[in-house]
């Protein structure tokens, strides 16, 4: 790898005379303020004198190429001046650069300040390396001569080196610059070794200033437009907006971050249903984040200024249950006292979030029902009706169709549950979600410790992505939680998030989720000696969860002889 930079002073400005000057005139139909902030975009870019300089007082361009970039530059200009999406025009600005800086595919991304992907085009059956997990910036200038002897230095997501290699691409320029608030990478890539040296940076930079102008052009084409479809709508947007930082920010709710197509689905669902007073069932593997997603629907809708109330129904005995839910009246049973409300009206104005709905007994069901279809309930021994003011968010994992099949689950609750439903997909399929997990939990654990996060290293990030995750989100706060005691030097290596026998693929394992779990279950215990405290930590549940699933499927010790 050969990162260079060849231009410490800063390059030439265009003359307000100039060709790349001339921006604002060929633009009669813009308005002013648009034609103004383009053209100051137009005066910083690099120009053609400066380029100029740079090449007689260096000698660093190569022989050919400074006639071709001043024939090529009037083109360029052309083809960017009037573009709104640079994507749309990328073919034909690969075609008019080919002529200076010879390519075989080329490439543009835009990042955040904060690093994230915004947009990215490619031109010559580029793949795209978005689906292959490669999202992040590469460096300002980088120059790699063969990518079979070096690979690309990725710093977040999966290096897609091997991918290029397959499709026969050797070696890459690429070069940097800002356009207003992001940042702008081109990429040169070509499919001999060696194709490009330090001498090539200048152009590089040449042309990456040209595109930044049009990336510049589309930014505010795009928010003027924006602007004006929104304005009515304006405040409500912006409480949306700022609900939705304060849900991320939240500490307690580090899990709702992920990039996956699937899980930005779910939030998108969740935020569709947040302003409504619909009944949402959300369905999922158990440790998938349903009881987050419940808390974003909640903070999110007009009920967030009552109260979040959660009950685990696979927690409490069948009996238990019903008084924690209606609550009692005094006398209503030996010890009651006296009166207690039920979660039904402590969550009154609020949300009610029943975990684990499908664990609820038939009699409590019937009870239930009458909840969401009258919207009124009697305590235990009470003769009254009260009202229930409250919007109910169910969860489970199992699935509930063939349970009202079985006989469990009553099939007119079943109905009145499955209203709005979201499922959460598996963190062994939204695989681009663990490594931004990952980096918000040692956050949050640092902070717990008193001490700076722990940092993965790439041999400890393979092993994450490469893990089935059958406790699946709980289980990865747990492994990494675990390592962070663990490692030394606030760094976590492969070796310390133990994860090797959990992770062997299961022999001849059924399709079926229940006999998946099962399977699982039943070997975790074994390696445990059926210690339930180490068995539920390896499993990310909890005691309650293990004890629940263990009566579910029939999991009994070996006899000792």
């Amino acid at each position: 790898m050969q990162v260079t930079d060849l231009m410490p002073t800063p390059p030439q400005v265009c003359h307000p005379d100039s060709d790349l000057g001339t921006v604002a005139r060929m633009m009669p139909d813009r308005p002013p303020e648009q034609v103004s902030a383009l053209r100051a975009e137009a005066l910083n870019a690099p120009a053609e004198d400066g380029l100029m300089t740079a090449a007689r007082h260096r000698g660093t361009v190569k022989a050919g190429q400074l006639d071709a970039s001043f024939n090529a530059a009037p083109e360029l200009l052309d083809a960017i001046v009037d573009v709104l999406d640079v994507r749309t025009a990328f073919p034909r600005l690969s075609g008019i650069v080919q002529k200076v800086l010879p390519h075989d595919a080329l490439t543009t991304a835009s990042f955040a300040a904060d690093g994230q992907l915004i947009g990215a085009a490619a031109t010559g059956g580029f793949p795209d390396l978005v689906s292959h997990g490669f999202s992040a910036p590469l460096p300002d200038d980088l120059i790699v001569g063969d990518l079979m002897a070096e690979a690309l230095p990725v710093t977040r997501g999966v290096n897609p080196t091997e991918t290029l290699v397959a499709l026969g691409y050797r070696s890459v320029l690429s070069v940097s610059t800002r356009a207003r608030d992001q940042v702008l990478t081109i990429g040169f890539w070509a499919k001999q070794p060696h194709a490009y040296d330090r001498h090539d940076l200048p152009l590089a930079r040449w042309i990456a200033g040209h595109l930044a102008v049009a990336v510049s052009h589309e930014q505010l084409a795009s928010a003027g437009r924006l602007a004006a479809e929104n304005r009515p709508h304006a405040e409500g947007l912006q409480a949306r907006v700022q609900m939705f930082s304060d849900e991320l920010a939240s500490k307690e709710h580090d899990g709702i971050i992920g990039q996956s197509p699937a899980w930005q689905d779910v939030l998108r669902k969740a935020m569709q249903v947040a302003a409504t007073e619909t009944t949402v069932l959300l369905t999922g593997e158990s440790g998938t984040g349903k009881e987050v997603v419940a808390r974003f629907i909640y903070r999110a809708s007009a009920r967030k200024r009552g109260r979040f109330v959660a009950l685990n129904c696979a927690a409490l005995p069948e009996q238990l249950l019903e008084s924690e839910l209606f609550g009692y009246e005094r006398g209503a049973f030996t010890s009651a006292q006296q009166a207690k409300p039920g979660q039904i009206e402590l969550a009154a104005g609020g949300v009610l979030f029943l975990d684990e709905v499908s664990e609820m007994s038939l009699s409590a069901q019937a009870k239930f029902l009458r909840v969401l279809q009258e919207r009124e309930f009697k305590r235990l021994g009470g003769t009254r009706s009260l009202q229930a003011n409250v919007r109910v968010i169910a969860a489970t994992n199992r699935n509930l169709r063939n349970a009202v099949e079985a006989g469990i689950f009553r099939e007119d609750l079943y109905y009145r549950l499955h209203v709005f439903d979201i499922e959460i997909q598996p963190l062994r399929e939204r695989r681009l979600d663990i490594l931004p997990l990952s980096k918000a939990f040692l956050q949050e654990i640092g902070r717990s410790m008193g001490r700076p996060p722990a940092r993965l290293t790439p041999e400890a990030c393979k092993v994450l992505l490469q893990h089935a995750w059958p406790g699946n989100v709980r289980q990865l706060r747990n492994v990494l939680e675990r390592a962070a005691i663990l490692c030394e030097d606030g760094l976590i290596d492969g070796h310390h998030l133990a994860l090797d026998a959990a992770s062997k693929p299961i022999a001849n394992a059924a399709t079926d989720l229940n006999s998946v779990e099962r399977e699982v279950m039943a070997r975790v215990l074994r390696e445990c000696r059926w210690q339930k405290s180490k068995a539920a930590r390896r499993l990310g549940l909890s005691r309650t969860q293990l004890y629940s699933r263990i009566r579910k499927y029939g999991l009994e010790p070996p006899v000792q002889s």
